[in-house]
């Protein structure tokens, strides 16, 4: 089910199918999120919830038991339930299911609340560990924006703006071994808080940092300053992406407490960087905001 919200005259879609925020526009009817081209990709902003990325070989270990866990998890394919509505918010919320035991051995509680600002959107997530032991999980968002954005641009007029200076080294995803490399040094935020955009910095997947200091990055085009910001306090790394060689017509900004299998990581889920624990009973929330910049 498609669910509309509309705030002085901005608009949000957001489908209860993996409570997908699926459009985004101001109030001039500008559309902002990528509109599922399956030639290139078939969705728009997925949650990665209870995993982000893949598992070494699809597998992964909890409590000594082996699982079979999708890759980005489970929540983006589920069906939530719409708690609250209003003309401006909604509440979306899932829970475990005999399905999701068997590929994640956890009673939880997923909920996802997203609400039009004044010039935006604020997505806010909670976890909750309805279990009697700890409970392990990763957390990520995967929203698509078109890029270029207008007519008659390239992708290459566009860059990513963080809001500190940076001096960190992207972590190298290993098409091969089908893993984070983490003994390579990918792109290279050499004191700098630019980072300018070409289709060839996505040959190798994902750019994937670790420990910034910005918690805010816009995406804008270079002479313009029009786009989009994305600001992710409560997750502990950022990834972008465009599919490799496909010069697609979007970008993803990806907000990570987590990641896809390291070279340093062995199988169990609970020894992953930034992996996230609550005890029984336990709640978290985090929050992310998209803001247009006109």
């Amino acid at each position: 089910m498609l669910i509309s919200l509309k705030k002085n005259g901005a608009a949000a879609v957001i489908d209860t199918k993996g409570a997908q925020l699926l459009s985004l526009k101001d109030k001039n009817g500008k559309e902002y999120m990528w509109q599922r081209d399956p030639k290139f990709w078939a969705r728009t902003s997925p949650v990665l919830f209870p995993a982000i990325g893949n598992s070494r070989d699809g597998k992964t270990m909890f409590d000594g038991a082996w699982y079979e866990l999708p890759k980005h998890g489970f929540a983006k394919d589920m069906e939530f339930e719409a708690e609250k509505r209003g003309e401006e918010e909604v509440s979306l919320t899932v829970g475990d299911t005999e399905e999701t035991r068997r590929h994640y051995p956890y009673r939880f509680g997923f909920t996802m609340d997203y609400r039009l600002t004044d010039d935006g959107i604020e997505i806010r997530y909670q976890v909750e560990n309805r279990d009697s032991k700890d409970m392990y999980y990763c957390l990520g968002a995967h929203p698509g924006f078109v890029c270029p954005m207008e007519e008659g641009e390239r992708f290459e007029d566009y860059r990513l703006q963080f809001e500190r200076e940076e001096d960190s080294y992207g972590i190298v995803y290993d098409l091969k071994a089908l893993e984070f490399d983490r003994t390579s040094r990918g792109y290279h935020l050499d004191h700098t808080s630019v980072l300018p955009l070409a289709y060839e910095l996505f040959d190798s997947d994902a750019i994937y940092f670790e420990g910034l200091k910005s918690k805010r990055v816009s995406l804008v085009h270079t002479d313009t300053g029009k786009g989009v910001e994305v600001s992710y306090g409560d997750f502990a790394s950022v990834a972008f992406w465009t599919p490799g060689g496909k010069e697609a017509p979007f970008l993803c900004v990806e907000p990570w407490n987590g990641s896809a299998i390291c070279s340093d990581e062995d199988d169990a889920f609970a020894h992953k960087h930034d992996v996230q624990r609550l005890g029984p009973g336990g709640k978290k929330d985090y929050c992310l905001g998209i803001r247009i910049l006109a």
